[in-house]
């Protein structure tokens, strides 16, 4: 096969596979047409977003916008917020996790069961102990599981991993709870990473809002770039505290800048995608970008149970949660799929024409295995 071939064939593959997915939170509907001549141009954000590098091919300046959009959004203090774009969710969850171990070197992290997988790892490179809690019926950590455990370490400095949208169902933890038991506890030392991968982008638009952010007691928050915003580079975004930060770094001659985030060379790309997209979106268009998929959300929960599915979502959620289906139609339509739940995300380009497609797949399916009987 010739390169042309493969490229060709790659790319209707890819096309294909991207009008049939339902079950993970990647949005696809972005334009970065305008962007397309700086692919040109070998753009390294290298070294810390805030200090002047000598590599000058950078995006510095909108990664700081990108930062200051996020830090004001999840309402960090004006006078001690810093953060940086980083390659995905996974990477800013190591980021709070790393600045919390330098802060408490013999903390414990405590996490729920439902956390995402990534975690686990983070931590194992870290070398950080941790105690996996419990979590309820929705995925929302048990509080009362967590009390009785730290209650058990209290001697140690606590490092608590919420979860603002768990993976399979979006269940998310209330920080201003988890503050009140390490009150109630008297534990001083503790430091509160929250993952926000997905919903954390959209977490202050909630008609009820779940206490999350900096205001409400987070050290540090990550986002991903790539999931409700949409990029073609997967990318993230921690948030945290500039006081913090200056616990980690380090002047790097080589760069003529801090040492300060984990990966050396970072996309400058990605930071223009973000950039791009915040400036055309601004508040108000990620506010309606979240109504919009909420409003699929319940269109898609009534359809099912319409038909007899039993689906659910959490307090403001955009994720649907289904018993499991079957394989045909969870590799069709890209359905992820944990123990006997399968869950679908109504990202903003998910419209209800292709809900009535995935529920007429549903129909069939059920009207074959009748006929069959």
């Amino acid at each position: 096969m010739n390169i042309h071939t493969q490229l060709e064939d790659t790319l209707e593959n890819i096309k294909k596979a991207s009008n049939l997915f339902l079950g993970y939170p990647i949005s696809k509907d972005f334009d970065y047409t305008p962007l397309f001549e700086f692919l040109k141009y070998p753009i390294n954000n290298v070294g810390d977003p805030f200090i002047k590098s000598t590599y000058k091919v950078q995006t510095h300046d909108m990664e700081r916008e990108v930062i200051e959009f996020f830090a004001d959004l999840f309402r960090a203090n004006p006078e001690d917020y810093w953060g940086y774009i980083t390659n995905g969710g996974s990477e800013s969850n190591l980021y709070g996790l790393y600045i919390a171990r330098e802060l408490y070197p013999k903390a414990m992290v405590y996490y729920s069961e439902s956390t995402h997988y990534s975690v686990k790892k983070n931590i194992h490179l870290l070398n950080i102990p941790g105690i996996v809690i419990r979590s309820q019926e929705n995925s929302e950590i048990d509080y009362e599981d967590l009390q009785n455990t730290l209650q058990y370490n209290r001697h140690k400095p606590a490092i608590i991993l919420s979860n603002f949208g768990t993976t399979m169902t979006e269940a998310k933890d209330d920080i201003s709870k988890i503050k009140g038991i390490l009150r109630k506890l008297a534990i001083q030392d503790h430091y509160i990473h929250c993952d926000g991968a997905l919903s954390g982008t959209y977490g202050a638009f909630l008609n009820e809002k779940i206490p999350f952010d900096m205001a409400d007691g987070a050290d540090s928050i990550s986002i991903s770039g790539h999931k409700f915003i949409g990029s073609p580079i997967p990318s993230g975004v921690v948030i945290t505290k500039r006081s913090l930060r200056d616990r980690v770094s380090k002047g790097v001659s080589y760069i003529g800048s801090l040492d300060t985030t984990i990966t050396g060379s970072r996309n400058g790309h990605s930071v223009l995608f973000l950039w791009y997209a915040i400036k055309n979106m601004g508040v108000d268009g990620l506010k309606a970008r979240y109504n919009h998929s909420l409003e699929i959300a319940e269109y898609c929960k009534t359809k099912l149970n319409a038909i007899g599915i039993n689906a659910w979502s959490n307090e403001g959620a955009i994720t649907v949660v289904m018993p499991k289906t079957s394989d045909v139609i969870k590799n069709k339509w890209q359905l992820a799929t944990e123990g006997d739940v399968t869950h679908l995300i109504c990202m903003p380009n998910v419209s209800k024409q292709q809900i009535n497609a995935f529920i007429e797949d549903l129909i069939k399916e059920k009207e074959a295995q009748i006929a069959l009987v």
